[in-house]
């Protein structure tokens, strides 16, 4: 059985896994695209040589992204999702029966039609009435908005290199400050506490000379570099540790209890980020 060997972008780890079967390899204006299938992950998504998703863990990622927020704003009707083209987080913001329309906004069309194509649990609902897809770059998105009526918005990049940093400057998290409501919420991945807990400071860090609330929590995710992966949360008066509703709906991982568990003690947070402990 042949391999495919990640080489974690920024950590001193390789990650190997046994490959039944390549089921796609592409390139597009942007990256390379290559699905394959493992027999323990099941289908797995790879860009760059970088694993994105698999089969078998992905709900770990995208239901942590998602609700965190969504369950800390009273009433979220308009969102905007920027990357994420395999459709997990429109998929989970769709379960809160609130939200009226998804700008999902991606750069790589490819991403897109390979995740309907190979993931079609994961982008079931990329099609849906309520969804408008732009592909363009999420940050003049952002910019170019001119009224103050996004409930959230949630990055779902690739790692932070390349043609996802423009989504990780003061500018860009200015544009989003600009186009958010006063209850409104922003959430981006931002690296493994592990690997790369100084790129983990340095987004809140930015995110501190743009927003008022500034926060962080964790998740586990088994295929990410470190295992022990980062979310950078902020808004302009909410709190995301307090959950404002409780929707039915239906998750596998995340709860009320895994939200507040989820957040960093303020301690730790304050010896991590305000003084960066070093471990």
């Amino acid at each position: 059985m042949i391999k495919f060997t990640e080489k974690a972008p920024y950590a001193p780890v390789e990650y190997s896994y046994d490959v039944e079967e390549i089921l796609y390899k592409g390139k597009s204006k942007f990256q390379d695209i290559m699905v394959i299938r493992n027999p323990h992950f099941g289908r797995m998504l790879i860009l760059d040589d970088v694993v994105q998703l698999t089969e078998r863990d992905e709900f770990f990622y995208h239901e942590m992204l998602t609700h965190v927020v969504m369950h800390a704003h009273p009433d979220p009707r308009k969102v905007i999702v920027i990357g994420g083209g395999d459709g997990g987080v429109v998929r989970e913001v769709l379960k809160h029966k609130t939200v009226e329309k998804v700008y999902l906004v991606e750069i790589d069309e490819d991403v897109i039609n390979v995740s309907k194509r190979f993931f079609p649990n994961v982008a079931s609902d990329v099609d849906n009435l309520r969804v408008e897809i732009k592909i363009m770059d999420g940050a003049e998105f952002v910019k170019k908005r001119k009224l103050s009526d996004v409930d959230a918005v949630i990055i779902d990049s690739t790692d932070i290199i390349g043609f996802a940093r423009s989504l990780f400057t003061v500018d860009f998290f200015t544009s989003v400050k600009n186009c958010l409501t006063d209850e409104g919420m922003f959430v981006t991945h931002s690296e493994s506490l592990h690997f790369h807990k100084d790129m983990a400071i340095e987004v809140q860090e930015i995110l501190k000379k743009v927003f008022p609330l500034v926060d962080l929590y964790t998740a586990p995710i088994a295929t990410y570099p470190g295992n022990w992966w980062t979310f950078s949360v902020a808004s302009k008066k909410l709190s995301p540790r307090e959950i404002k509703r409780k929707p039915k709906i239906q998750t596998k991982y995340y709860s009320d209890e895994i939200h507040q568990q989820s957040f960093m003690p303020k301690g730790l947070y304050e010896k991590l980020i305000l003084r960066k402990l070093q471990w």
